[in-house]
């Protein structure tokens, strides 16, 4: 089965800019082998382009950084430094998307992520949540995409031992963006 326009109620094509108000760019990663620590980019920016063939779309976008926040202020400078995200050295994360895709009746967006200066294929879980018409007459879209990341892929590597074993830090990470957008005139 191919996904199609037709299928998605609402679908639109054409360019969509991010509502940083109503999104979200977020994180999660396994600590102390026992709970998971969330965290979130509070600065960022994305383009959509939805082509009439939704397997024809893509996404440019970007994190800041600095704008790295985990409601933990000493941890947060810590996500900053050459430790973890090298936020002087490397200011931005980037997504450039390279395909779209349909995998047994799922959208999967394709594309690569680059953090800390290394690039590699990332590919994004893709739920459309719906389309619709705000109070002001701009026409929007929403999504939640989600994936899992290796960290020391992108040179991520430190890491803590633990007193009774194990390590401070998982190695899977994974990414969860939410998305309101509007429709570009």
């Amino acid at each position: 089965m191919t996904i199609t326009a037709e299928q998605i109620p609402g679908y639109r094509a054409g360019t969509w800019t991010i509502d940083p108000t109503h999104s979200e760019v977020g994180f999660s990663v396994r600590h102390l082998a026992i709970s998971k620590v969330k965290g979130k980019f509070e600065n960022f920016d994305a383009t959509f382009v939805t082509g009439e063939n939704p397997l024809e779309s893509s996404v440019q976008a970007t994190a800041e950084v600095a704008s790295v926040t985990t409601n933990e202020k000493n941890r947060d400078e810590h996500l900053r430094t050459g430790d973890f995200f090298a936020a002087d050295e490397f200011p931005q994360l980037t997504f450039s998307s390279t395909g779209a895709r349909e995998e047994k009746g799922n959208f999967i967006v394709d594309g690569e992520l680059t953090m800390r200066g290394i690039t590699k294929p990332v590919s994004f879980n893709f739920e459309f949540g719906g389309f619709g018409e705000d109070p002001y007459g701009n026409y929007k879209a929403g999504f939640t995409a989600t994936a899992v990341v290796k960290r020391e892929d992108f040179g991520l590597t430190w890491n803590a031992p633990l007193e009774k074993g194990g390590l401070l830090l998982g190695s899977d990470v994974t990414i969860s963006i939410d998305v309101q957008a509007a429709l570009q005139a």
